[in-house]
């Protein structure tokens, strides 16, 4: 009976199997490429501002320090800003349609800007942009990277240091003025220990052992800690400035509030404007600036021999190449080095 059965059924039964194996190859197959059909769809839509966003989340830039988030925000803000064709924004432009012709235009325009870091601006927003794309490539968001080929100006490594005298004249200046007594104090520790001034800015009480003479600074760029020993004179004057603010402030160098406002720490424009006013009362060369000091302080370790690795440990550089972004050419440099040569000729 079920022999007889199956020989009448056989061809429905066929079929059925057949439509099955059908329906469920299909079923996988489009579930399977759920993902790769949405990764596409998105691929196809997403604008340049919605992946800086995606960037924003992502892991490698939550591990940066606040102050480098920051300063990549406020770039990427003026990257997406940028009208690159058409007053088509580039932050509004999907990421399948952005070419070389556009990144050109772009960085022409972040070079057209003014200002005497023009070049040093537009080269931090190609990198600032590059990361982004890499990014999306490793996300298969992108297929290339624009910015592949791209024609750029290189910024001139910058060739100016304080003398000594200048420096002297300089804290001499500012110390002798209470309202500029922070900025003398900051300035003065950026050049002791060959420091950024922004890690000067932000230095708190709780980063110095007076009783061991000794600083210890965990730099906001890439989080390097360094610990350096504190001059007798400086010692004198953190110990002044810890008396007159004991209480009153957190940092070390704070700006003077207005109208009972807390005493926060100055920004690096105030910096700025402080120590051109200082320059001006002192007759001190107006090309100077304040992130000068960190420079001054490397190419005076070496004129004074000491190797690369010793200047490290007080930069706080992980690499022997970036100390060379801080060395000016001088006499002194030079005279030492031909002085060593011809005494082990």
């Amino acid at each position: 009976m079920d022999i007889f059965w199956l020989r009448e059924n056989v061809l429905p039964l066929m079929f059925i199997g057949i439509f099955v194996g059908a329906w469920v190859i299909c079923y996988y197959i489009t579930h399977l490429n759920y993902e790769d059909r949405l990764k596409r769809k998105r691929k196809k839509k997403m604008i340049l501002s919605d992946m800086v966003e995606q960037y924003r989340c992502s892991p490698k830039f939550c591990k940066l320090s606040t102050k480098t988030q920051k300063e990549y925000m406020a770039q990427q803000k003026k990257i997406c800003e940028t009208v690159v064709q058409n007053n088509v924004k580039l932050g509004d432009m999907k990421l399948k349609k952005i070419s070389l012709k556009h990144m050109s235009a772009a960085y022409e325009q972040w070079l057209r800007i003014g200002g005497k870091n023009t070049v040093r601006t537009a080269n931090i927003r190609k990198s600032n942009l590059s990361v982004v794309f890499k990014y999306a490539m490793q996300n298969e968001l992108m297929d290339r990277n624009p910015l592949v080929g791209l024609d750029t100006v290189k910024d001139a490594v910058r060739q100016v240091k304080w003398e000594r005298d200048e420096v002297k004249q300089f804290l001499d200046t500012a110390y002798s003025d209470f309202k500029y007594r922070s900025i003398a104090l900051l300035c003065h520790m950026a050049y002791d220990f060959g420091q950024r001034v922004g890690d000067m800015r932000e230095l708190t009480w709780d980063s110095i052992n007076f009783n061991e003479k000794r600083i210890d600074i965990t730099q906001s760029k890439r989080g390097a800690v360094v610990h350096l020993p504190v001059s007798d004179r400086l010692i004198k004057m953190l110990q002044q400035q810890k008396e007159d603010f004991d209480g009153i402030s957190e940092y070390v160098c704070p700006r003077i509030p207005v109208r009972g406002t807390e005493y926060r720490p100055y920004t690096d424009k105030q910096v700025s404007y402080l120590v051109n006013d200082i320059k001006d009362e002192a007759n001190i060369r107006p090309e100077l600036w304040a992130m000068d000091f960190r420079r001054t302080a490397v190419t005076e370790m070496v004129e004074s021999d000491v190797d690369v690795f010793g200047i490290m440990q007080v930069t706080g550089h992980q690499n022997p190449q970036s100390v060379k972004n801080y060395l000016v050419n001088t006499l002194d440099g030079a005279t030492t080095a031909l002085s060593k040569r011809n005494a082990n000729g």
